[in-house]
């Protein structure tokens, strides 16, 4: 195993992972097998696409996205919309 992919693992394991500055993360992942890689990219994504879509439902319940209801509106009833 490689010792910088060794190490980032014990890393991991530890209660101060979070202090693993960025550098640090890019350098674990270079020498990851794709497979591994890969994996690793699926959940990176899914990880964005669950704080974008959290984001999304706070902004929505807090009323920020209301001018995109109206402005749908305002299209809908200049007939400007197209159909799908």
């Amino acid at each position: 195993m490689d010792k910088e992919y060794s190490s980032f693992r014990y890393s991991c394991n530890r209660k101060d992972a979070s202090i693993l500055e960025v550098n640090e993360i890019k350098a674990a992942i270079e020498p990851l097998p794709e497979k591994e890689f890969i994996e690793l990219r699926h959940w990176s994504s899914e990880k964005d696409w669950q704080k974008w879509n959290g984001q999304i439902e706070v902004d929505s319940e807090s009323g920020k996205l209301d001018f995109l209801v109206r402005e749908a509106i305002d299209e809908k009833h200049a007939e400007k919309l197209k159909g799908l």
